[in-house]
Parts: structure tokens; C-alpha cells; sequence
């Protein structure tokens, strides 16, 4: 709607994925190292949370083409809320080596047997499975955490076969800390946070460069009003600039103040009881 306007060749504040739209603030960047740390030395599994919006599954997206070829294969679960039963197919579903049709019609002696021969299979010829379990701290019921742990157990001729990846919101520490056994298989643990206000102001531009734009629209001060009002969270971010984006195109305007950003903010994002 705003992109001609603007003089952009995409709408740069979406939430969906894309390689280009990954912004290697230091937070990410470090939570990155650990998580590569973690798969590239074959540990059973690792940790990555954080508060809602500041970028996890993005980063997950990121190490998985990041990694080296011989990292396959690799699954990215994104609706683990799950009956524990259903877990298991569901993961050789993604790994395309289960029935579409029936997914849980085999026994769950089966399904262990199947993962582990093709897991088994796939360490032999050189290669090393990852699993990333997105919103993992919707999985905190005993069988489900316990399913995790199963995972963690299968190895190959004395190296393990899968690096689990757990990607959540941050109960999902304190969750694992209480069952032992699976907390025990743990690599390493990164929590991610928020932006600071120069790592805004840099993400903001980062954006609309990839976007095409090489204008500036948002003046300083208003980057500034933009970090207070979001707190640095990147979904806030993204949300409160593709609003000032819009309403300056439907205004005329072609730079962005703070007054006008706080403005959107308490007329668009605000809602006000009556």
C-alpha cells in the first residue's frame, strides 16, 4: 500500500522470515555462537529463550542455514502442543518418514524403532540430525518433557545422533530445571533480550535498507521515542514503524518525529477503556 511512496521495494517491518531481514545484534549474535557451539559439537541438546517477540524463532531459522551440510537432516516443530503420543510421529512426519494419513496409527514402540534405525542410518553416513522444538515451553506436562529426554538418548556407534534444540519463551528454563534427567543433556542455555536504543535505531535502518529504502525516514529523535515506547522488542518494533509508515503516506509526510510516532502509538496500538 505505502511501498511506492516510501520508495520501497517490500514492506520491511513484516514478521515472517526471511535470511535478509536478520539483524546480528549483540544478544542474537551471542546466542547464535552458543547454539552453533552446541550442534557443531554433537551435545544433545540446548536451550535458546526469551521473552515474546524478541526474535527466537527468526534465530533458530538462522542457525539451521548457517550450519554446514552434514548438519541434516533438520526440523523445525512449530506446533509442539501435542499430545506426548503424537510427539514422536510428528517429528518423523517432518523428517518425511512418516504416514500423512494416519500419523499415529503405528504403535509408539514402532515409531521409537523407526526414528532410531533412520537416525542410526544418518549418523553412519556422516551426518548429524538437528531438531529445533519451537514454543518448547508449551511442552512442560512430565510425558512430553520425558519424550525429549528419549531423544536425547539415541546415539550411533558412541556419537549421539540428533542435537535438540529448544526454542521458548523463558519458563521453559525453569521447567527443564525440574526434571533432572533431560536438564542434565542440556549444552548450553541462552536467553535472549531486547535491543538497546542504539541497536534499534540500527535495526530500524537495517530494515528499510533491505527494503530498498535509502532515505532516512525516521529522524533521530524519533528513533529514540520509538526505543521507549517498545522497549526495544523487535515484534513492537515492527509493528508500532509499518503503522508510522502507513499514516505518513496517508498524511504526506516524508520524515518521522518522535511526536508523530508517540502519536500513532496512543491513537493505533493504545487502546483506551471508556
Amino acid at each position: 500500500m505505502y511501498e511506492a511512496y516510501w520508495k520501497l521495494k517490500s514492506r520491511p517491518f513484516e514478521n515472517t522470515y526471511s535470511e535478509a531481514s536478520y539483524y546480528p545484534s549483540e544478544s542474537a549474535q551471542a546466542a547464535l555462537l552458543k547454539l552453533r557451539y552446541a550442534v557443531e559439537n554433537r551435545r544433545g541438546a540446548a536451550i535458546l529463550a526469551g521473552a515474546c517477540g524478541l526474535g527466537k524463532s527468526l534465530l533458530a531459522r538462522t542457525l539451521m542455514i548457517q550450519l554446514p551440510e552434514s548438519f541434516s537432516p533438520k526440523a523445525h516443530l512449530v506446533f509442539p502442543k501435542l499430545p506426548s503420543d503424537a510427539l514422536i510421529p510428528y517429528l518423523l512426519l517432518n523428517l518425511g518418514r512418516g504416514q500423512k494419513d494416519s500419523p499415529i496409527a503405528s504403535s509408539p514402540s514402532d515409531n521409537v524403532w523407526q526414528l532410531q534405525q533412520f537416525l542410526s542410518e544418518n549418523t553412519r553416513a556422516g551426518n548429524h540430525a538437528v531438531i529445533v522444538v519451537d514454543d518448547a515451553h508449551l511442552l512442560s506436562d512430565h510425558a512430553s518433557l520425558e519424550t525429549l529426554r528419549l531423544l536425547t538418548n539415541f546415539e550411533t556407534d558412541g556419537k549421539l545422533d540428533l542435537t535438540l534444540v529448544l526454542v521458548g519463551q523463558t519458563p521453559i528454563i525453569p521447567a527443564v530445571e525440574r526434571f533432572p534427567s533431560l536438564e542434565s543433556r542440556i549444552g548450553v542455555k541462552s536467553l535472549m533480550r531486547c535491543f538497546t536504543p542504539d541497536e534499534t535505531a540500527a535495526y530500524v535502518t537495517h530494515r528499510l535498507r533491505v527494503a530498498g529504502c535509502e532515505d532516512e525516514i525516521f529522524v533521530p529523535e524519533g528513533l529514540q521515542r520509538l526505543f521507549e515506547i517498545t522497549r526495544g522488542n523487535p515484534r513492537e518494533i515492527n509493528r508500532l514503524c509499518d503503522l508510522a509508515l502507513l499514516i505518513g503516506y496517508a498524511e504526506e509526510i516524508r520524515m518521522i518525529d518522535a511526536d508523530q510516532v508517540e502519536s500513532i502509538h496512543d491513537e493505533l496500538v493504545t487502546v483506551v477503556p471508556e
